[in-house]
């Protein structure tokens, strides 16, 4: 079942720039290694769960998964061969505003073999560059 809201208070949303890097969300908090977003734009929610479905099946039931992101941002799309005007058209899908630096999936539990094949088949099914990387300690 694909990520999506239960609720919102606005049906529609503007569609806005995604400027700068990730103050939050930018360090490994819950697992080992992470999978860090290394360029702005927005990842769908079918997107995030292709890549929780391909860390899940190379780990193997091991470790757990942690999904960092979640689709609160609504994209709107008109019906195709529809005239122009008549206003925005209808909520078409859910997207997660990713910055620079922004952790998507984070992976506990696994060695760094497992997790770093995990990572790089979810890193090819997201729409932007993605890098692996380790948890740091905490000084």
């Amino acid at each position: 079942m694909p990520l999506m809201p239960k609720r919102v208070l606005h049906r529609k949303s503007q569609r806005r720039r995604v400027r700068g890097n990730a103050k939050r969300g930018n360090q490994v908090e819950f697992g080992e290694y992470g999978l860090q977003a290394l360029e702005a734009g927005w990842v769908d929610n079918h997107h995030l769960e292709a890549g929780r479905v391909a860390i899940s099946h190379h780990v193997g039931g091991e470790g757990r998964t942690y999904i960092r992101v979640f689709p609160h941002k609504s994209v709107s799309a008109k019906p195709l061969e529809s005239r122009m005007g008549k206003g925005k058209g209808e909520p078409d899908r859910w997207v997660a505003v990713v910055k620079p630096g922004t952790i998507i999936y984070e992976v506990a539990g696994v060695d760094e073999e497992h997790a770093r094949g995990a990572l790089r088949r979810a890193a090819c099914k997201m729409p932007v560059r993605c890098r692996m990387v380790h948890r740091r300690p905490r000084l």
